[in-house]
């Protein structure tokens, strides 16, 4: 008896610790730490469905924006094509892109004082542009 107790107390600390240790990374959001949702904007098809959303973080102290394009209904744990780009208004893009259960990205710009530009696609007939917003 004493013997099924200790192994009954070792899986629970093991089960607790384990979600312990989760919690820390969660807790920084899908950008990383300092990072804060400053806008969403839906990726529809040209007939308006909704098949995903752009989203856009920014963090402060690094002067750095971070954009995901997450699927959404059926595009969301379903692996489909997914694509996240980030830029400095008329600079480079940063993309992320290929066949993602969840999201693409995270893509990450340094656009303190600056505006940005920003693109989403989730499969092959749903997309979002945004161009020059968040100016600093």
């Amino acid at each position: 008896m004493r013997r099924r107790i200790a192994v009954a107390a070792t899986v629970a600390l093991a089960s607790s610790w384990a979600v312990g240790a989760a919690a820390p990374a969660y807790a920084t959001g899908p950008c990383g730490s300092g990072y804060t949702r400053i806008d969403v904007y839906d990726i529809s098809t040209k007939s308006g469905v909704k098949k995903g959303s752009l989203e856009l973080y920014y963090s402060s102290a690094s002067g750095k924006n971070c954009a995901l394009a997450y699927g959404v209904g059926s595009t969301y744990g379903t692996t489909t094509y997914k694509s996240v780009s980030i830029a400095r208004s008329g600079d480079y893009w940063t993309p992320d892109f290929g066949d993602f259960k969840y999201y693409a990205g995270p893509v990450y710009v340094s656009a303190a004082n600056t505006c940005i530009d920003l693109e989403g696609q989730i499969g092959s007939d749903a997309d979002r542009v945004v161009n020059g917003v968040h100016c600093g």
